[in-house]
Formats: C-alpha cells, sequence, structure tokens
C-alpha cells in the first residue's frame, strides 16, 4: 500500500488502512476507496467513527453487500497485487492531516479521518450510507457532541464539499482575499451573471436611492424597510443584476454583493469566542477587499446574534465599530416591526443606517412584477401561463388574502396553481404514472433481494431500473417539448378558494346575477320577514357595486323584535348565500363580556396578562376567516366598552388587536341582535299570530322598540349602524311554512333510507297551532316536530312497521298525528 510520506498515523488508524487494504483485495480491485475504508472502520469497535457507525444499526456485513454488488463481473486479481488509494481517498488523507495539524495533533487519528470521510457528500461511502438509509448529517451532529473535535479549519477552506457545491456556495480558489466570508456567504452577483437571479420590474425609486446611499461618503450603508412580501430581498436581486451589467455610479462598478448568512455564521461555535473571532475575520476580510458589499437580509437578527452568554458579544455591536470607520459597506431588509423593536433602540446603530421604505406595489405593478417572472415559471412548471391567469392571481390576491401583501401573495397563487395544474397532468399520464409503479415494485424487490443475499438480482434489479428512469426522463423530454398544459383563470380560483375557503362556485358565477336573486335566495330559508330580507340585500349590492364607502365593512344591522321570528337564522341564511357556507358565520355570545374586565378578550388580552399569546376571541376568528359574517348574538348584554371597539370597525373597517395587527372587517357583514324592548312587549301581549290588524300592530311594536333602543344606546353607535330592522311578529301561514320547512330536512333524511314521506298540509297546521309559543315564537316548533314525527316515526322503523320502499303520509285524525304507510 503506498501513500505519501507526509502523512502521519496513529497506530489505530493505521491499522483501519491495512483492513481496507484487505477488503479492497477481498472485492477484486487494487484502489482502496472510501467505501473500503467505511468497511474497515465497521470492522473495529474501539473508537468513535466505529461506534458512530453501530449506533445506527449498521454492521461490516451490511456494507459488505453494497462492495459485493459492484464488484460482480470484476476479474480476480493476480497473487502479488500492488495496492494504492484512490485519487479522491489521498486528497481526503490530506484533508485529515491538515485538520489533524490545525487540532494540535501532528498525527492522523480515527476522529480526524471518520470526519472527512463521511463529511464528503461526493464519496462512494457517502452514498452507501445514503443507501442504507443512514441520516449523515444527524450521525456528524452526533459524533462531533462526542468528540467535541474543531472543525473550522475545515468549514473556512471549503475543501470538504463536492465541487458543485463548492461553486454554489460560491468558494473561490486558495487565493481568495475572503475565505472566510466565501465560506459563510453567498455570491449574488455570482449568481446574477449565471442567470439564478429573478429579474426585477419596476422599483426604479427604491433602487436609485439606494445607489444614491451607497455612493455616499459616510453613512453609506442603506436598509430597506417594509411590510412582509413587498420585494425588499428581490430590490437587493436587481442591485446584483445592476451590478453585473456594470449599470451602476462608476464608484461601484466590478463589486460584489456576498449575501452574509448570519446562521451560518453562528453555526459550529460552541465555545466562547469563537463567533467573535469569525466575525472579526469577515470584517477584517472586507475592509481589505475594496471590491466587497455585504447584505444581511432580516438585518435585525443581528441584535443579540452571537451574545447573551458567558459576556461574549453580539453581531451588531461588533459590526458597529466597522460601520463608524467606514471600513465596510452594507445592504440590509427588515420589517417596521423589527426596525422599531430592535434597530431603533439602538441610535448608534440606527445614525449609521440610511432607512429607504418600500411600499406596497399597486395592482398594475403587479401585473408587471408577473408577467416579467412569467417565463420563469412557465419554464420550471413546464406549460403556459395565460396572461388572464395573471390578472385574476393579482385580482383575487387583493380581494381574498388581505392580510398579505403584493407582490409575494399574487406570486405565491400563480406558483402553487402552476403545481397543481404540472402535478393533475402528471396523474392524468398514462406512461408516468406506468414508470412510478413499476420503480416503486423494483425497489421493493431489491430490498427483499438485499435481505437474502441475492447479489446477481439485486445487479440485474438495478440494472432495470436505470433503464426505466432513462425511458422516463426520455418521456418527460420529449413531452416538454410538446406540451400546451396551460395554467388558465380558472385554475387560480380553485386555489384561492383552497386558501380562503370560499367556493368556487361563488366566485365563478357572475357575482352580479347572484347579488340580483339574493332576496329569492333568502327567503328559501327565512320565512317572511321581507322588510329586512330587502334591506340586507340592498346594502350588499351597494357593497358590491362599488357605491358604498370601501373603507366600512360590506354592511352592518342590528336585528331587533320578538324572539323566535328569524334574526339568527337570517345571518345563517347569509352566511351561506354570500360566502358559500354556514361555516362563515363567527357567532359571538356577548354575555360573556358584561363585565368590563372582560372586554380586553374581544381584542386580545394586554401584554404581561394571562392569554396575550392567545389573541383576541374576535379578532383571531376574523383574521383566519376575513370573509365572513360576524354576528353579535344579545348585544345590549354587553360591557359599555365593547361599543367602543365596535365604533371603530363599524367607522374605519378595521380594529388594532394587542399585538399591534391591524384586523381588516371590511369583508364582512354585521348583524347585532338584540331582545331590546321584548319584555315590555310580552307584557302588553302583542305577540304571536292571529291578531286582527297586524300592521297596527307591528306600527306599535316597531314604535316601542325603537324608543327603548334609543334610551340603551349612544347616538354615535346607533348613527354607524347601516339598518335598524325590526322583525315582524310571525303570521299564521308563515308559521305553517316553517313547519314544511323544518319537516323537509326529515323528508330528505328519510330519502336516503329509500323511505317516501310526505307531510300533508293538516299536518303542518296542527303541528304550527300546538308547537308554536307567543312568548318563544318558532323555536318550539322543532322540538313538537322531534316529538310528533321524529320520535313515533323512529319507533315504527325499528318496530319493523315501515320498511324500505315504502311511502309514509302524515296526517291528522281526532286532532291527532297518525301515519299512513303504503
Amino acid at each position: 500500500m503506498k501513500y505519501n510520506n507526509r502523512l502521519k498515523f496513529t497506530p489505530t488508524v493505521e491499522a483501519i488502512l491495512s483492513e481496507a487494504e484487505q477488503i479492497a483485495l477481498e472485492y477484486k480491485t487494487t484502489v482502496i476507496g472510501s467505501g473500503h475504508l467505511l468497511a474497515a472502520f465497521a470492522d473495529f469497535y474501539d473508537n468513535h467513527g466505529s461506534a458512530s457507525i453501530h449506533n445506527q444499526g449498521l454492521e461490516k456485513e451490511d456494507i459488505d453487500i453494497e462492495l459485493e454488488t459492484a464488484s460482480l463481473g470484476l476479474p480476480e486479481l493476480p497473487k502479488k497485487a500492488t495496492t494504492s488509494f484512490s485519487p479522491r481517498l489521498e486528497e481526503l488523507l490530506e484533508l485529515s492531516q491538515y485538520l489533524a495539524n490545525e487540532n494540535g495533533k501532528n498525527e492522523i487519528g480515527t476522529d480526524h479521518l471518520f470526519y472527512i470521510l463521511v463529511s464528503d457528500s461526493d464519496s462512494y461511502a457517502h452514498r452507501i450510507l445514503n443507501t442504507l438509509g443512514v441520516n449523515v448529517n444527524k450521525l456528524l451532529k452526533e459524533f462531533l457532541e462526542k468528540t467535541r473535535l474543531d472543525i473550522r479549519p475545515i468549514m473556512n477552506r471549503k475543501a470538504v464539499l463536492p465541487a458543485s457545491k463548492r461553486q454554489a456556495a460560491g468558494a473561490v480558489d486558495p487565493n481568495s482575499k475572503t475565505p472566510t466570508l466565501d465560506s459563510v456567504a453567498r455570491d449574488m452577483t455570482k449568481l446574477a451573471r449565471d442567470g439564478k437571479m429573478d429579474p426585477m420590474i419596476g422599483r426604479d425609486k427604491e433602487v436609485e436611492r439606494v445607489l444614491q446611499i451607497l455612493s455616499r461618503r459616510t453613512k453609506n450603508n442603506p436598509v430597506l424597510v417594509g411590510e412582509p412580501g413587498v420585494g425588499k430581498t428581490a430590490i437587493a436581486e436587481g442591485l446584483a443584476i445592476k451590478l453585473v451589467t456594470n449599470d451602476v455610479p462608476e464608484d461601484l462598478q466590478n463589486k460584489r454583493l456576498m449575501s452574509l448568512e448570519i446562521s451560518a455564521v453562528l453555526a459550529g461555535t460552541k465555545f466562547r469566542g469563537e463567533f467573535e473571532d469569525r466575525m472579526t475575520a469577515i470584517i477584517d476580510e472586507v475592509s481589505s477587499s475594496d471590491d466587497v458589499i455585504l447584505f444581511i437580509d432580516e438585518i435585525h437578527t443581528i441584535m443579540s446574534s452571537g451574545g447573551g452568554m458567558d459576556g461574549t458579544l453580539d453581531a451588531s455591536n461588533i459590526l458597529k465599530p466597522a460601520l463608524a470607520r467606514g471600513d465596510l459597506q452594507l445592504i440590509g431588509s427588515t420589517t417596521f416591526d423589527e426596525y422599531q423593536k430592535k434597530i431603533e433602540k439602538d441610535s448608534a446603530l440606527e445614525r449609521r443606517l440610511a432607512r429607504v421604505v418600500v411600499e406596497e406595489p399597486s395592482a398594475d405593478d403587479t401585473v408587471a412584477i408577473l408577467s416579467g417572472l412569467k417565463s420563469k415559471y412557465e419554464e420550471y412548471h413546464n406549460l403556459k401561463i395565460e396572461d388572464s391567469a395573471i390578472d385574476a392571481a393579482v385580482k383575487n390576491s387583493v380581494r381574498y388574502m388581505p392580510n398579505r401583501k403584493l407582490p409575494d401573495k399574487a406570486i405565491d397563487l400563480l406558483d402553487e396553481a402552476s403545481a397543481r395544474v404540472k402535478i393533475n397532468n402528471l396523474e392524468h399520464d398514462g406512461t408516468y404514472q406506468k414508470a412510478q409503479e413499476d420503480l416503486k415494485a423494483i425497489d421493493e424487490k431489491i430490498n427483499l433481494a438485499f435481505l437474502s443475499h441475492e447479489l446477481l438480482e439485486i445487479k440485474e434489479l438495478r440494472e432495470q431500473k436505470s433503464l426505466i428512469e432513462k425511458k422516463l426522463d426520455k418521456h418527460l423530454s420529449r413531452k416538454k417539448k410538446t406540451n400546451d398544459t396551460k395554467v388558465t383563470e380558472l385554475d387560480i380560483i380553485e386555489v384561492v378558494s383552497d386558501l380562503s375557503g370560499v367556493p368556487v362556485s361563488q366566485m365563478t358565477q357572475s357575482e352580479a346575477s347572484r347579488l340580483v336573486k339574493l332576496e329569492s335566495e333568502l327567503h328559501e330559508r327565512v320565512i317572511g320577514q321581507d322588510e329586512a330580507i330587502g334591506a340586507v340585500s340592498r346594502a350588499i349590492r351597494r357593497s358590491r357595486s362599488g357605491v358604498s364607502d370601501p373603507r366600512r365593512p360590506i354592511g352592518s344591522f342590528m336585528f331587533l323584535g320578538p324572539t323566535g321570528v328569524g334574526k339568527t337564522e337570517l345571518a345563517k341564511a347569509l352566511s351561506a348565500s354570500v360566502f358559500g357556507s354556514e361555516d362563515n358565520l363567527i357567532r359571538v355570545d356577548m354575555s360573556e363580556y358584561m363585565e368590563k374586565f372582560s372586554t380586553s378578550r374581544l381584542i386580545g388580552a394586554p401584554p404581561g396578562y394571562v392569554g396575550f399569546d392567545e389573541g383576541g376571541q374576535l379578532t383571531e376568528k376574523v383574521r383566519q376567516k376575513p370573509y365572513s359574517v360576524v354576528l353579535l348574538d344579545e348585544i345590549e348584554k354587553a360591557h359599555p366598552d365593547v361599543f367602543n371597539i365596535l365604533l371603530q370597525i363599524l367607522d374605519d373597517g378595521f380594529v388594532t388587536d394587542s399585538k399591534g395587527r391591524k384586523i381588516d372587517f371590511r369583508n364582512t357583514i354585521i348583524i347585532m341582535t338584540s331582545n331590546i324592548g321584548a319584555t315590555a312587549l310580552r307584557d302588553e301581549k302583542t305577540v304571536g299570530f292571529g291578531a286582527k290588524d297586524s300592521a297596527a300592530d307591528y306600527k306599535a311594536m316597531k314604535s316601542r322598540i325603537l324608543e327603548e333602543l334609543k334610551k340603551a344606546y349612544r347616538p354615535e353607535f346607533l348613527n354607524r349602524v347601516d339598518e335598524t330592522l325590526v322583525f315582524h311578529n310571525l303570521t299564521e301561514d308563515e308559521v305553517q311554512d316553517i313547519v314544511k320547512l323544518m319537516a323537509k330536512s326529515v323528508i330528505e333524511r328519510l330519502k336516503e333510507q329509500n323511505i317516501n314521506l310526505k307531510v300533508t298540509p293538516t299536518a303542518a297546521k296542527h303541528i304550527a297551532k300546538t308547537g308554536f309559543d307567543p312568548e318563544y315564537g318558532a323555536r318550539p316548533l322543532r322540538r313538537a316536530i322531534q316529538r310528533e314525527f321524529e320520535d313515533k316515526l323512529s319507533e315504527k322503523l325499528l318496530a319493523g312497521e315501515i320498511k324500505e320502499g315504502d311511502t309514509v303520509t302524515i296526517g291528522v285524525s281526532n286532532d291527532k298525528i297518525n301515519f299512513k304507510v303504503k
């Protein structure tokens, strides 16, 4: 076995290398590779590396199967064969010697060799571990925790990474002036030069401001401040493209924009002083080089990064002196909240940064941005994106995702819709599905062959798998050239429907036609109450047509009148008709907010109080479902302080919760129910059907309720409510219609059992008379139907008197409900 004389090994390592030589010869090769070395480690038990392998449940025999499979078909070796290390293993041994020396050792120990062997993701040993289902990252983490090996020298050199990853990470040759920076930063200008950056559309004003600040003599460190998703990082990427094309002032030409990852700087710094050493090395490298501009995304993370333990400094305190001297240039990005919480508090840091506010782009600007990015997404997803899909992504993201910002939310819609179409297209591709099934079957056969050590079968199966994969690649490549799949407006709408909970049919059907028919939809569920239904429908049409104030909720209503006449049912019907489902009804029982201290629960407990992290009981529900009917039941029981919160919601369309977030109520319908005046009305016995002069009764009732309303609520509150509606008493005919409506649900349930149920008008009239209570309205009708219909039907079904296929007619005989079965 030949190796470089400069390499020095401990006796254990020499024994492991000798074992690796024997294993290589056993498998008919004179070249000792990393796989043979891994098997040799697995054959030992007295070192950390071997223990790490065994802790994964692996033995030498598991690795031997892989080596034997690879050696099938090789000729026998001569008796006296001379062995040597493979070129890659030579490199790994050199690195092991370097690591040993940097750790104060002259000889390569088992820890040094094992770490270098396993961390090389290009090596055969690494591939064997992956094949055997080992999580290599977890293995290395546990190994380093046990050995306390200092791997910083290797991290800085980037030598252990494969060539492809070294290039992606922006690593340079050993003569680089910034080796430490290169190991923890991304070269954005190189990525831009390689065409790996998305183009920047618009933002000319912000980019010009950044270039002006960078060109200043002092305080030339811009920080981009804006809401999440408005495109702060995209501006930095656009600047990298401008640096590559030299479309910048002369003093900025030929500079590199390096994105510094604070998490990468922190990685592996376990001991006191390591983080400061690395940060100082980065600053020294940038200071000595005049062609680097640092970019720190989420710059607020430098506050307290690395600090807080054993008196260590955080990144901001290390950077501040360099910024003050002008030794380095820095671009940062952060949100308004984080800027205020972290950076504004540190006046010394803030003075050295120049704030650039990044506003949310308009809908038209977002359409232009998406049009510019369209080709990137078409190429990635292998499909065509229609212009109407781009318009739909912007329009629907604005309407149905109010809590997020453009252009991020529109880009997400377009990307997800494209992914959805691509996946659906593959699911309907017979050739693709057949290939996937074949590959899955072969993988299962390979696993079984491993268990029985059928090496020839494993080799044949792997060849079959490789052949299928090649055919599949050709099929997908051919399909890519001829593919005419398109992302349409409907695809965007389906994704929005999934995200917002608004059914697709509600979004695709012409809203104008739906709103015109709104009264008839509501009347299908709410009997009577023409005045209330008409007023609610008119208010919603005003909002949807753009005539009413867009800054206020869609509509706000006060529902008054006797109990059990349809106030809550109208709220449910509105939720189903306008927003597609009763699930979009947010019901809040205001009797829970009678005390002054309970008022804060609506918008969330203040900081420091129990329940702060949970958010407000009203605001959280609206934040999660911004398209909802908000039903505030029995509003008269709420504490007066609740109305101060409602004033802002009704007037401005939003409220700020305890965490400082603006909760948007502009897409909600707010309904407040109240029983004010109901007690007095019951005393006067004006409630119930059968009154001789119903119009006169209603007029008197309405006058009395509105009078009580003015006494109970402040004028500024009542003036902000769109409509105050007093519900009518129910007439006898209306109560009978309600009985028929309730009976319909029983008929539908029995139809599922193939039983035809008919309810005669006389039966409905009987239930209306016996079940209606003037004091409680129509609510007792449901109990009457359960008692007279459901209970007796269930008894007859269980007794076998009613069977599948029967027709049951419910009528009245001798003033009692009877059943006729045919």
